[in-house]
């Protein structure tokens, strides 16, 4: 369990943590694959969201899923870009965390993903804590605990 006065100086900025949907780059089920390339290398991130028509997240799509989607035995098959949907490679299997969050719950997932998507009760997507915003306030923590709160060692037991 998070100490609250360590969770209260994470939770700080909290309006910082969240990037909010609509500032997040994503793909949508039914574009083709060649879109979604397009976007990844413009936005130069290695995986993003995948939405609905509902904009609700369906998925993660990476550089390296598009990749494999379109490498054959003897050649890659660029005319495949055109071809495949976003819905037909994309990751399924990743966290989704319901806003508001758990600091505790982001905190252990942010360990094995570079970022965790959240949603609405409803699903529908709100945003990314990225891993970056959250080692933000770790540093920050690291920095200015000290300089907050007077800290004593406690006697051994």
């Amino acid at each position: 369990m998070i100490g609250k006065k360590i969770e209260a100086i994470l939770l700080e900025n909290k309006e910082h943590i969240l990037v909010p949907a609509e500032k997040v780059a994503h793909v949508q089920v039914n574009n083709r694959l060649d879109h979604a390339l397009l976007v990844l290398t413009k936005v130069g991130y290695s995986v993003i969201p995948v939405l609905d028509k509902d904009y609700c997240i369906k998925g993660l799509l990476s550089l390296s899923m598009i990749t494999d989607a379109i490498l054959g035995l003897e050649k890659i098959d660029y005319e495949k870009l055109s071809e495949i949907e976003v819905s037909e490679v994309m990751n399924t299997d990743f966290p989704i965390v319901e806003n508001p969050y758990d600091l505790e719950e982001i905190l252990h997932l942010l360990v094995d993903y570079s970022f965790i998507c959240v949603a609405s009760d409803e699903g529908s997507f709100t945003g990314i804590v990225p891993r970056k915003q959250m080692m933000k306030g770790l540093n920050r923590l690291a920095h200015e605990f000290e300089a907050v709160y007077h800290v004593e060692e406690k006697e051994p037991s």
